[in-house]
């Protein structure tokens, strides 16, 4: 039984001042997938948000969710959505819990203990008589989440979610957003510039890059296109370096990035990185242990970055 696509762009595109600020984006994320929509700033995210929101009207192009062309004034759309988009809006001199009461009646949610699970689950117990303007910007962002995901919604659309959250907070939402998408089935878009993070939660992750969408791949394919290398380093680099050289290695060198003063040996070839036994046998037959032998994967930031470079400029 295949999944059903609750999330879908045809050519979305938009254009302010001759610029295509979106340019023919296509998207499509299936029910309880977490799509991490990767970006820089200026990039087309939020613009794409938007227009999946009805707050924009797209130059071209079409959305859909969950099967439904998206219509500004088709409201009952919204019932089953819920989101964050740029920095979430409260009611500055309400508390929390009045904030949240008010989404409920807004929501026509006629259950009122939908407040206290939700403040429970936001961890958001200890502020729920604070007023919102005194509120920490963490928390601030977290009284957004509680609002986006009141109703529980079989959408969320979440623009920076972890905006202003320290790295416990940054935990708990990865880990409600799991739940939220293993266990209920909710179907989530994450945009973000943190590549890092957004990799633990997403299922699949798209790049746009001057609003075009330039590369969309699941986590398993991430992991295949991140490059990996052999990193060697010894008492005797220019002795080790001819004995791989010699074996048929293609050997380069270059400073270490924690210490330029020391040398190292690096090797990309794919055979290497596979089979680095074979490599530390020959070593060590010859006398020559390394003190350091590694496989080092790109981080995320590099790969984020050698894509956009890939596909010309800076985004700037």
């Amino acid at each position: 039984m295949m999944s059903e696509t609750m999330i879908q762009t045809f050519n979305l595109t938009k254009v302010y001042d001759n610029k295509r600020v979106v340019d023919n984006v296509n998207l499509s994320i299936k029910k309880g997938e977490i799509l991490g929509f990767l970006g820089l700033n200026g990039a087309g995210k939020t613009t794409t948000i938007r227009m999946l929101l009805g707050m924009v009207t797209p130059t071209s192009g079409t959305s859909y969710l969950q099967g439904r062309k998206v219509n500004a004034s088709d409201t009952s759309l919204w019932n089953d959505v819920g989101y964050i988009v740029e920095t979430p809006y409260s009611y500055p001199e309400l508390t929390v819990r009045e904030n949240l009461d008010i989404v409920r009646k807004l929501r026509d949610i006629n259950d009122k203990t939908c407040v206290d699970w939700i403040i429970n689950k936001l961890k958001l117990n200890d502020f729920a008589s604070k007023k919102a303007k005194h509120l920490s910007t963490g928390n601030m962002q977290r009284l957004g989440l509680a609002k986006a995901i009141i109703h529980k919604p079989k959408i969320l659309i979440l623009d920076e979610p972890t905006n202003g959250l320290d790295p416990k907070g940054i935990i708990e939402v990865r880990n409600l957003l799991h739940e939220l998408a293993n266990k209920l089935g909710v179907t989530i878009l994450v945009s973000s510039h943190k590549l890092d993070e957004i990799a633990k939660i997403s299922t699949n992750i798209a790049i746009i890059h001057n609003g075009k969408l330039i590369k969309k791949l699941d986590n398993c394919s991430l992991e295949k296109e991140l490059k990996k290398t052999l990193i060697i380093s010894g008492k005797n680099i220019p002795i080790m370096s001819s004995i791989l050289s010699k074996a048929g290695y293609e050997v380069k060198m270059k400073a270490d990035n924690k210490d330029e003063n020391v040398t190292i040996i690096y090797i990309e070839k794919e055979e290497a990185i596979e089979n680095p036994e074979k490599i530390l046998t020959l070593l060590v037959n010859e006398g020559y242990s390394p003190n350091l032998f590694k496989i080092e994967k790109e981080d995320l930031e590099n790969y984020f970055v050698r894509v956009i470079n890939n596909a010309g400029g800076n985004g700037e």
